[in-house]
């Protein structure tokens, strides 16, 4: 179970960092975005203590936000508020310290690299028992700089929570949160002066124009994409200007971007998000196309720059490049959802991909049949995902529009009581007769000749065997070329997933019973013959089971069943009896 836990742990930790960063965004000034970064380390990351020293004009570093979980009776970091660092004592301290990647920890044995002008608070936290463990004089930094490698501040984190110096994991998420929190002050600080240029738009004639060119500056020179749209007449929703900044970001030229719309340059599968951006704060993280047809993560921010007399006047819209952001987080996802030694999808993943297949509706309630008559009333499929219902006017506030009229929708399918729209009812196919070894557990009619969902559940024979006779190493190299012929041998769209130890599991969608047969077959196929490794020859048997996933299943009850299948098997060539189910060997990776 401890190896299972892992992956959620991952998870739960990701999913506090998209909230944590999702807060960075939506700060809306500098002091807001500071102070969001520090109480985002302690809730996020599992500090108890964090501070942001920013730089000044004069290069000299002020402690501008600080945050503690708990304020100390005497007063705590907060008594750091305002204190003031040389430049010089700081990079010092900066250069003494270890690297852990883009992290500078300073153990306190080094304590002596700290300048007294650097503003410094001891915590009471216990002293350390272990080697490992967190000192309360320990110093951990994480630099933030600009995208041009200007240094903007340093965030100053201590006291993690375990009570133990932050391993790789903790290491990493505090990287990536430290360099979307520089992303965000530089943007705060962008937006600022953004603001002031705008509002300086609002004065007379004569401000107006030196407030026009102050703009004009900000705008061109601006480290991101920015771009202005039409909101009135024939050229509703097309880019009338932007800036040098996003015609690199999608290799366009600037006289053929000024000929598209937002709508054009979207991923089509984005369309309905851009289509929901509000125009006035509204924000969205979605595709561009690129002139060489690939597609480019942004993260779209609009607002309505509006005349006092004449109303909205045009929408400006910053457009960030978050590609890497967007690269990082998927490969995190896939290292959270994925067995580190095969490569495949592992346990908590599986159980992911069963739970989107299954509905809670059982096959009794298939479409066809009316719903009882004190069923709920269920909205419609256009009031669930935004579109306009029947003799509603469609008001589209995105100023992304074409000029000749609301974008017309698709028509829906109706949603069935109790299952998301779109969704195809798992069902699990008739009885094979009886004295068949491969039957499956029907739930419903479903006539002769159905298709279904399988669950293949694979348990190795020997496979302990290979571990004490050979070693872990020759172990996992087994692992490794079993997931390796699994996969050769399965349909295209099936899914190999590695339960844990010795277990794999094979999910077969829209598969008759006698195919369900075949495939067991080519599994048995591709794992019996002996595999070469290490100049010898290895050979592992295999106790196969097959379950169906029907609509109104539980997850569980589907594992269980196919578990169930697989340990028949076994009884029957008489493997391993059910007691040796706590027995698995292979734990190492998972």
């Amino acid at each position: 179970m401890e190896a299972e836990s892992e992956p959620y742990v991952r998870l739960a930790t990701l999913r506090t960092l998209h909230r944590v960063v999702a807060d960075l965004n939506a700060a809306r000034s500098l002091a807001g975005t500071l102070q969001a970064v520090v109480e985002g380390a302690v809730h996020g990351l599992g500090f108890d203590a964090a501070a942001v020293s920013l730089v000044r004009p004069d290069g000299d570093l002020v402690v501008a936000a600080v945050w503690e979980i708990e304020e100390s009776a005497f007063g705590g970091p907060t008594v750091l508020l305002g204190q003031v660092g040389s430049r010089e004592s700081w990079e010092r301290m900066l250069q003494v310290a270890d690297h852990w990647g883009t992290l500078r920890f300073l153990p306190h044995d080094r304590g002596w690299a700290i300048a007294t002008d650097v503003p410094t608070w001891t915590g009471d936290g216990p002293m350390p028992v272990y080697g490992n463990d967190w000192h309360p004089a320990d110093v951990l930094l994480a630099p933030m700089y600009s995208a041009g490698g200007d240094l903007l501040g340093i965030l100053s984190v201590d006291r993690p929570r375990s009570g133990k110096r932050p391993g790789a994991w903790t290491r990493e998420a505090l990287e990536m949160f430290s360099l979307q929190a520089s992303i965000a002050i530089g943007n705060a600080r962008l937006r600022a002066e953004m603001q002031r240029a705008l509002a300086r738009l609002e004065k007379e004639q004569q401000a107006l124009r030196a407030s026009e060119e102050s703009f004009r500056q900000a705008f061109e020179y601006a480290p991101s994409g920015m771009a202005i749209t039409e909101l009135h007449g024939d050229a509703t929703g097309q880019l009338s200007r932007v800036n040098d900044a996003l015609c690199r970001l999608l290799g366009r030229p600037r006289a053929a971007l000024r000929q598209q719309r937002f709508v054009d340059l979207v991923h089509p599968d984005d369309l309905e998000l851009l289509l929901r951006t509000s125009a006035e704060g509204g924000r969205a993280e979605l595709r561009l196309g690129r002139r060489d047809g690939s597609y480019q993560w942004v993260c779209l921010r609009n607002s309505v720059v509006a005349d006092a007399a004449e109303g909205p006047s045009f929408l400006l819209t910053h457009v960030e490049d978050i590609e890497d952001r967007k690269r990082h987080e998927l490969q995190l996802a896939h290292r959270a959802s994925h067995d580190a030694l095969t490569g495949l999808p592992n346990g908590a993943e599986l159980r992911a991909r069963l739970a989107r297949r299954l509905c809670p509706v059982a096959p009794a309630a298939i479409p066809g049949q009316a719903p009882p008559a004190d069923a709920p009333h269920q909205p419609s499929h256009a009031a669930q995902d935004g579109r306009p219902a029947a003799g509603e006017p469609a008001a589209l506030a995105h100023g992304y529009a074409a000029p000749d009229g609301p974008l017309d929708y698709p028509p829906a399918p109706p949603a069935h009581h109790g299952a998301p729209a779109h969704h195809v009812h798992a069902v699990v196919p008739a009885e094979q007769p009886p004295g068949d070894l491969w039957h499956g557990h029907r739930r419903g009619g479903a006539p002769a000749g159905e298709r279904g969902l399988a669950v293949l559940y694979c348990d190795l024979d020997g496979f302990k065997l290979v571990n004490d006779r050979h070693g872990h190493n020759t172990g996992d190299a087994v692992l490794i070329e079993i997931a390796r012929r699994l996969q050769q041998v399965v349909r295209e769209g099936d899914t190999v997933a590695r339960m844990s130890g010795d277990e794999f599991v094979v999910l077969a969608d829209n598969i008759g019973r006698e195919e369900a047969k075949e495939l067991a077959g080519r599994l048995r196929g591709a794992i019996l013959p002996p595999m070469r490794i290490d100049n010898r020859a290895v050979r592992v048997g295999v106790s196969l089971g097959i379950g169906w996933a029907g609509c109104g299943m539980s997850i569980d009850e589907v594992l269980h069943s196919a578990d169930e299948r697989m340990y028949d098997e076994k009884r029957t060539r008489g493997g391993a009896a059910r007691g040796s189910r706590g027995e698995r060997s292979h734990r190492r990776a998972g």
